[in-house]
């Protein structure tokens, strides 16, 4: 199967050896997003929410690069640097997953890059 690595201004550059996705055969990987917004490449400010919305904005950005959108996301996986966020982060994921939202898991993680409160990484398939 061939790879094709994805790559948009839209969304933050990579800051190591990764890439912003992977596009293998039918499916699309995305790396996990922070909320960096991608004008300035700092994290936003305005706390759970604010960052989960940047985050969703750079995966659906990526994605649209990929070909693909979020109506296509068939798996999220949501790391939160603290679980009682959760509540707070599913207000802002459900406005992009009004529909058939994805399979998902979610977990409390240690520590995130530059002091995130979630990262978010997603499989979909093409539009």
């Amino acid at each position: 199967m061939k790879r094709q690595v994805i790559a948009t201004k839209d969304a933050p550059a990579a800051v190591g050896p990764y890439s912003q996705a992977i596009r293998c055969g039918d499916l699309i990987y995305t790396a996990g997003q922070i909320g960096i917004a991608p004008q300035t490449g700092k994290l936003v400010e305005g706390g759970i929410e604010a960052q989960a919305r940047q985050v969703l904005t750079n995966l659906s950005a990526i994605l649209g690069a990929a070909g693909s959108s979020m109506s296509s996301v068939i798996k999220t996986t949501v790391f939160l640097h603290d679980i009682k966020d959760f509540a707070a982060m599913n207000q802002v994921y459900a406005q992009f997953f009004p529909d058939a939202p994805p399979a998902r898991s979610a977990m409390q993680v240690a520590a995130l890059p530059l002091g995130s409160h979630v990262m978010i990484e997603v499989v979909a398939t093409p539009t």
